[in-house]
């Protein structure tokens, strides 16, 4: 068992891991090294992610999957800005960006 060097006293069966230039995070070791790899050969956080998600369906292939839930926000450090994708549920078939731009997207309701 590992303990934190960060006087943060608790038991863990994970290594501490530390970095200067980049993080990947992931629930098996094999698909954050996927995503370590795609760092180092000058990827960006974008591509780190999409290695380590194509990892982990080969490696939990049962706790992972193409077609689950998802929260992603990128900076783009070049322009300053930020872009945001919520794929947690299915759109309105009918539904289009600029619909949303108006009012937001409701958190209620057949447009949520």
């Amino acid at each position: 068992m590992t303990q934190s060097p960060h006087s943060v006293n608790f038991e863990s069966h994970r290594p501490v891991v530390m970095g200067r230039n980049g993080m990947v995070s992931s629930g098996h070791p094999l698909a954050s090294q996927a995503g370590i790899s795609i760092l180092q050969q000058g990827g960006n956080a974008v591509d780190a992610a999409i290695a380590t998600a194509a990892a982990l369906n080969v490696v939990e292939p049962l706790m992972s999957g193409i077609g689950g839930d998802g929260f992603i926000m990128v900076h783009w450090k070049e322009t300053d800005r930020i872009e945001i994708c919520n794929g947690t549920g299915a759109a309105p078939y009918a539904s289009t960006r600029e619909s949303y731009l108006p009012d937001g997207i409701p958190t209620k309701g057949i447009l949520s």
